[in-house]
């Protein structure tokens, strides 16, 4: 028995699928799975907990930066009912501080100090600043403005020295 000639195809060429073979096709392999999750917004938050917890190298477009903040109110905004409903169920608001309250998103918000301010360096990385214009929302008001109009501030789009262009940025 002979085997079939084999097709050869350009390096890079992407073979023709038919609609039946798509229905059949493989499950994406784990890290296309991960690169078609982490467009969106919840993906780069998990990316930020997860992967990038402690990344201050490199950088973070206004999509992951958003993605990443967005989500950490809108968990820190869901904790805050959760406990707030499991201290009326407990009586406790009728004391002088409900203890759930203060302990569910305290300990939320501690844990997220880390990646925000990771995101944040990230982020300022992006836009072609050192990572240590962060310390400039510790000036009460004023530097938060500054972080806020350096998280506004549309990405560069030429590599500069803290990385290559994020994906997806035009």
């Amino acid at each position: 028995a002979s085997a079939a000639p084999r097709e050869t195809r350009p390096t890079g060429a992407v073979p023709s699928v038919s609609a039946g073979a798509m229905a059949s096709a493989p499950p994406m392999p784990r890290q296309a799975a991960e690169a078609a999750d982490a467009l969106s917004l919840f993906g780069y938050f998990k990316a930020c907990v997860t992967g990038g917890y402690a990344r201050f190298r490199g950088r973070a477009r206004r999509k992951e930066y958003w993605g990443f903040v967005l989500f950490f109110l809108v968990t820190m905004t869901v904790l805050a009912l959760v406990a707030l409903f499991i201290d009326a169920a407990l009586g406790n608001l009728d004391r002088d501080e409900p203890i759930t309250l203060a302990i569910l998103p305290g300990l939320f918000g501690l844990a997220m100090v880390l990646p925000s301010v990771a995101v944040t360096v990230r982020r300022i990385h992006d836009i072609g600043l050192s990572g240590w214009f962060v310390l400039l929302g510790l000036i009460p008001t004023i530097g938060s403005l500054i972080i806020l109009v350096f998280a506004l501030v549309p990405s560069q789009k030429n590599p500069n020295r803290w990385g290559e262009v994020p994906p997806g940025v035009s």
